[in-house]
């Protein structure tokens, strides 16, 4: 587990990452912005439940991959999920908060991650643990603000002009970000295509 004492910020972006590519270092770059993060941890996963394990590159070479995109000194690169034995996002936080008194955490992920976020296990949970920033991918935002989850955290949701306040508030709290978007998806660069259809 990446090092962080009391009082720090840090996001938490987890992920199969397989490959990583610029666009998920335009997230982690834009929510270290936008939040004030002191930090943030880019979680690679061993493997999605959510998705086949067909095609999933090695893990240390997904871990390589990611130490090589991830140029900002304030990130993190982490197995934690394969150290603690666990795929699963909330157990993860869980750990991490338990082991991490006196700091706020906040977790990372992408606009298209909210529209199936309703079928991660103990999604409630997970929102009721720690502030969501869901930041702007390619697509149809739209959409995505009206999934499941989103109406169901409806009132929870802070205006984006917040942002840096986030990782203090108590949850569930959770803000969308806009930013500069990237159409580089990990699907289209399994393909052999950079971008997405």
């Amino acid at each position: 587990m990446p090092y962080c004492e009391p009082g720090m910020t840090v996001g938490l972006f987890g992920g199969s990452f397989n490959p990583p590519h610029e666009g998920h270092f335009l997230v982690a770059s834009l929510a270290i912005q936008r939040l004030g993060l002191d930090q943030l941890w880019w979680l690679v996963t061993p493997g999605n439940p959510l998705k086949s394990g067909n095609g999933l590159a090695p893990l240390s070479d997904r871990l390589a991959m990611s130490e090589k995109l991830a140029r900002d000194p304030r990130i993190r690169v982490s197995a934690l999920e394969r150290t603690i034995g666990t795929a699963y996002t909330a157990r993860t936080i869980r750990h991490i908060v338990r082991r991490n008194r006196g700091v706020h955490f906040v977790w990372i992920m992408g606009a298209d991650n909210l529209g199936d976020f309703h079928r991660w296990q103990e999604w409630r949970t997970i929102a009721r643990t720690v502030p969501l920033a869901v930041i702007d991918r390619p697509g149809s935002t739209l959409t995505f603000l009206s999934s499941k989850a989103a109406r169901t955290l409806h009132k929870a949701r802070i205006p984006e002009r917040d942002a840096r306040s986030l990782a203090r508030m108590t949850p569930p709290a959770w803000t969308f970000i806009h930013g500069p978007r990237s159409n580089v998806s990990s699907t289209a660069l399994r393909r052999g295509s950079k971008h997405a259809d």
